[in-house]
């Protein structure tokens, strides 16, 4: 559910009162990411974690110093918290955002938003019914970087984007991961679990697409574990593990996207390079906040790293959470918010669908660019 955007020239001041947070799914990304966030941001109040497994949640809550470490339904029955961050495994994202929504709580999804187009629409749906917000992972879209090069795309500095070409290639995570099975399971590959990085940053650089086509191939179908306890253990595989896709955006400008975890050794292609008339710029890793973001102009025929012109370079997981909070505070639209989301998650359908054989498929969904982080922030500020 959206509410009407704010100028992003507008301060918004957050309220006194912070928002009251409860995090379900007590593993690694809670634990290094999230509890970190919500102590960095005074417009959230971090009051309890749960897990399925409770002695997790206790454990993460000693560690972390909270309140509480709980079961989920107990944590959902507490009527203190308003706003849930839901880092569940991806199979389970959908079913943990209806109970939340169902008990009343606001709710900021990590990615991907579903594992299928009807997993997104419901939860929409749900949300707008009860007259709450959802929001969703990758914010790493809020951060230095991606920031720092829409605000040269913004100004002109390389013209009109009609291309680009993108790459998310590294080897197999198996190698390093302790139980990666999930990771090439439905809704995981490197399509759902990568995508979303590249996808939300394309769609807030450029805005939304209109129609793709793709190849896929799965190299491997069963993967061996290399680290740590289940060392030796093999596996199936369920899903393509190297995904080439054309997106044509409403704008006009076509991408090459290729995401793949079957590539040996190193890369030395950009994570993501864009075409414009006046010159290309080049983003980093999208799965980060920090990183050069480097611009070759129209008559210059050499490459310029720019200075940052925004805050959130490290450690900024959570930019999304803080800024949905002020949302719900203040009243205007989330950046991270669910439409966003749903857009991202149309267009990995639909590349899987295109690359499954069905051709080119037009993307029924759209979004507006979210709106961009204003200048001059101090770190802990949103607007």
């Amino acid at each position: 559910m959206s509410r009407p955007a704010t100028s992003t020239a507008d301060r918004v001041t957050m309220p006194t009162s912070p928002v009251r947070v409860g995090i379900v799914g007590c593993g690694d990304i809670a634990k290094k990411a999230y509890v970190p966030a919500c102590k960095r941001f005074p417009g959230l109040e971090l009051v309890a974690c749960a897990d399925r497994d409770v002695a997790r949640a206790e454990g993460l809550a000693r560690e972390s110093g909270l309140p509480a470490g709980t079961s989920v339904a107990a944590l959902l029955a507490d009527p203190a918290i308003e706003l849930v961050i839901n880092l569940t495994i991806p199979q389970a994202h959908a079913e943990v955002n209806h109970a939340c929504l169902a008990a009343g709580k606001h709710v900021y999804c990590e990615k991907p938003f579903g594992i299928d187009r009807d997993e997104g629409r419901a939860v929409l749906a749900e949300a707008a019914k009860r007259g709450l917000l959802v929001g969703s992972a990758p914010d790493t879209v809020l951060g230095s970087a991606v920031q720092t090069a829409r605000h040269h795309i913004d100004a002109g500095l390389v013209g009109r984007i009609i291309g680009g070409s993108c790459h998310m290639l590294c080897d197999a995570p198996e190698t390093w991961h302790p139980n990666p099975a999930f990771l090439y399971q439905r809704g995981a590959g490197p399509l759902f679990d990568m995508g979303a990085y590249y996808l939300h940053t394309l769609i807030t650089l450029i805005g939304p697409v209109r129609r793709v086509a793709a190849a896929a191939a799965t190299t491997w179908t069963s993967r061996t574990i290399g680290s740590q306890s289940l060392r030796g253990q093999a596996f199936a595989v369920e899903v393509p593990t190297h995904v080439s896709a054309l997106l044509t955006f409403h704008s006009g400008a076509i991408v090459n996207l290729t995401l793949s975890f079957d590539v040996r050794g190193t890369s030395t292609l950009p994570n993501m390079e864009l075409f414009g008339t006046e010159g290309s710029i080049q983003i980093p890793d999208p799965n980060f906040c920090d990183g050069d973001v480097r611009i070759n102009r129209r008559g210059v025929h050499a490459w310029t790293t720019y200075q940052p012109t925004h805050g959130y370079r490290t450690g900024s997981r959570g930019v999304g959470v803080a800024d949905m909070a002020l949302a719900i505070r203040s009243g205007r639209t989330h950046r991270a918010n669910g439409e966003l989301a749903m857009h991202a998650l149309d267009i990995m359908a639909a590349i899987a669908e295109a690359a499954a054989g069905a051709g080119q498929v037009d993307i029924a969904t759209t979004c507006e660019r979210p709106a961009a982080m204003p200048l001059g922030l101090s770190d802990g500020e949103i607007d």
